[in-house]
């Protein structure tokens, strides 16, 4: 052997005594044969299998999650084949039957010819930042949620109110279907803040809240606090009979619900005034002109002398 290979066996011992050092686990797979010709001992550490487990591709694809493989092996292979260098994320299997993130960093090698010789190629354990990820996926959900809630009560804004209006109106514009609105105001409520206190005020609002976002039943039924003292309901492909039945309900369960209200002009009890409209829009109606309407049907009833529909 000349002093070359010498150096050679030595560099090679060097190089594969830091590639073993490393979180990352190489690996290489002939593609001809589809089998690892090699792959980190690192990957016992990591998912409990020994390297002699790994034989062919085929033990790779099995231990990787159900909802992944199909995939990931089919992107892997098709990138292979094109030899173009690629990375794929994905869920790994390990020995005790958990799963971990993996991310596949895969070099296509090429032969002169221009053919595929084989696959190197890195796996990295990236569960930590998968679970930092959806960590911020589900923040980033919570507060759009709370963006579209009404702090007070829990129940949805006059911004979501806006989104769902477009949208149902739209859509009865479109399919020539009957939309509702009622529009709901406790009555007297500056007294009632008055004798009873801003705390107490606020109590009051979330439970007219709680009682009135029961009515809405079916899915596409949509309950918000309008500002105030005041809350709508939007009632999709409901006609004006069925929306006075709704609005009557709304009336009960808010009297069911016995909350006092001793500086009332009209009861001892809690109650609400009722504005309602329906239609069925035409390319010729505006949405906040509607709207317009029910606010004007509320006022209505309350010039009726209030606790009562109109």
């Amino acid at each position: 052997m000349s002093i070359s290979d010498n150096y050679l066996d030595a560099d090679s011992a060097v190089y594969k005594t830091l590639l073993e050092s490393t979180k990352a686990i190489p690996w290489k797979i002939n593609w001809s044969t589809l089998q690892f010709s090699y792959i980190g001992p690192q990957i016992e550490a990591l998912l409990g299998w020994s390297p002699d487990s790994w034989l062919t591709v085929e033990d790779w694809a099995s231990r990787m999650h159900p909802d992944d493989r199909a995939w990931v092996v089919d992107f892997c292979v098709a990138q292979s084949k094109a030899g173009t260098d690629h990375e794929a994320d994905y869920r790994a299997l390990t020995k005790d039957g958990q799963y971990i993130w993996i991310r596949d960093v895969v070099h296509v090698v090429r032969k002169e010819n221009g053919e595929v010789d084989s696959l190197i190629g890195f796996m990295f354990d990236i569960t930590e930042r998968k679970d930092t990820e959806q960590k911020l996926i589900e923040l980033q959900k919570q507060l759009e949620e709370l963006s579209f809630k009404d702090g007070l009560t829990g129940v949805f804004n006059r911004r979501m109110f806006d989104s769902v209006m477009e949208v149902e109106w739209a859509n009865a514009k479109r399919n020539r279907q009957p939309l509702s609105l009622i529009m709901l105001d406790i009555d007297y409520f500056k007294q009632y803040n008055d004798y009873y206190g801003h705390i107490q005020g606020d109590e009051c609002l979330r439970r007219v809240a709680n009682v009135l976002a029961c009515v809405a039943t079916r899915s596409r039924d949509f309950f918000a606090r309008y500002g105030g003292e005041e809350f709508i309901l939007v009632l999709p492909e409901t006609d004006e009979a069925a929306a006075f039945k709704i609005a009557e309900r709304c009336r009960n369960m808010i009297f069911k619900a016995q909350i006092p209200h001793e500086k009332s002009l009209v009861s001892q009890l809690l109650t609400i005034s009722i504005g309602i409209s329906t239609i069925t829009p035409t390319r010729n109606d505006e949405a906040i002109k509607f709207i317009a309407t029910v606010d004007k049907q509320l006022y209505v009833a309350k010039e009726k002398g209030r606790n009562s529909i109109a």
